[in-house]
């Protein structure tokens, strides 16, 4: 009875290993390819839920069906303006044909390692054909934003103008995937998406770039001083122009006014002293009288005619010499007085 249990406990345990080598499993995130001693029978089980195989003589080989990711180094490479830029590129792949995708690369890092070396020549190529400005810009017709205050003069000049671009970004991306796409088929692959992560200037020709735009921006800083000061010293000399006008319009309009003050005080001064012949001749001996005050002061030398206006009130006078009074009448009735001067003996 012995043997008996023990064949039957034999028998029991190796159905229930049998069974369980025989089911298995596929979730809905996976596929399965079946292999007997290596090779694959029959078609890839692409449905999902409780399967049937051979015991012992098969095995599952169990393939994502999900959307993977591929995210390569950043590469340095040059571009066709032979700019050396470095490259970080990320995209998005899918297994479709799973036979197929078993048969050539067997699992995921064979799949990475060459999608490695496809996108990373792919992404080469496309880089070498377009200058840098066509990979960092995404759009032809952006209008960049610019100051309010720049003239019609710097407006004129481009002064914060965008270059102009013939594809952009987007498009070179594309370029890459069309071309990748095509060459990544026949291992079952599908690629599903591509973009540029970072793309930045190599860090042994960085400092050189960053130097070369301070300077860039130095000069344009430059030219805009000298523009403020070349608008500064317009200013200052229409000041300068503008103040000589103003005085010099000062000054006229004063002498006019102080010409016609003069002359109203000299029509004044004839008014009132051409009324009698005596008033006139005061007038004319105070008014010569200023001028002697105007004129002379101590050492002053007077070299005068004899016939001059200012030397008759002066010629019958001496100061310390005698005077000898005459007087007589004048055709106007009145007396006129000669002081005729005589040496003190």
């Amino acid at each position: 009875m012995k043997i008996v249990r023990v064949l039957l406990a034999g028998i029991a345990g190796a159905t229930v290993l049998a069974a369980s080598t025989a089911v298995y499993t596929v979730s809905e995130t996976e596929q399965a390819i079946i292999t007997q001693f290596g090779k694959p029978v029959g078609e890839p089980v692409t449905t999902s839920g409780l399967k049937l195989k051979l015991p012992f003589i098969q095995d599952v080989n169990r393939i994502d069906r999900r959307v993977l990711e591929w995210d390569g180094n950043p590469s340095d490479m040059p571009t066709k303006d032979k700019l050396y830029i470095s490259v970080d590129l990320f995209a998005r792949w899918k297994i479709t044909d799973p036979l197929q995708y078993f048969l050539r690369l067997r699992d995921e890092r064979s799949a990475q390692s060459r999608l490695d070396d496809i996108l990373g020549s792919e992404t080469r190529n496309a880089v070498a054909k377009h200058e840098l400005i066509e990979i960092i810009r995404t759009t032809k017709g952006r209008t960049p934003l610019r100051d309010t205050l720049l003239t019609d003069d710097e407006l004129a000049q481009d002064i914060g103008a965008l270059v102009p671009i013939q594809k952009g970004r987007a498009l070179v991306e594309k370029e890459i995937f069309d071309a990748a796409a095509e060459k990544v088929r026949v291992f079952g692959i599908a690629l599903l998406d591509i973009r540029f992560k970072r793309i930045n200037y190599n860090e042994s020709v960085r400092p050189k770039i960053y130097d070369r735009m301070v300077s860039e921006r130095r000069q344009i800083a430059e030219r805009f001083l000298s523009e403020g000061n070349g608008e500064a010293a317009r200013i200052r000399g229409n000041r300068v122009r503008d103040l000589n006008k103003i005085q010099s319009e000062a000054y006229r309009e004063v002498e006019e006014i102080r010409g016609v003050a003069d002359a109203t005080a000299a029509d004044i001064y004839a008014q009132a002293y051409n009324k009698t012949v005596q008033s006139a001749d005061f007038y004319e001996f105070t008014r010569t009288m200023q001028a002697y005050k105007d004129m002379i002061s101590t050492g002053t030398t007077l070299v005068l005619s004899t016939d001059s206006d200012l030397f008759k009130f002066l010629k019958g006078m001496q100061v310390g010499m005698g005077k000898q009074d005459r007087s007589r009448p004048d055709s106007g009735g009145g007396m006129v007085r000669d002081l005729t001067t005589t040496s003190q003996q």
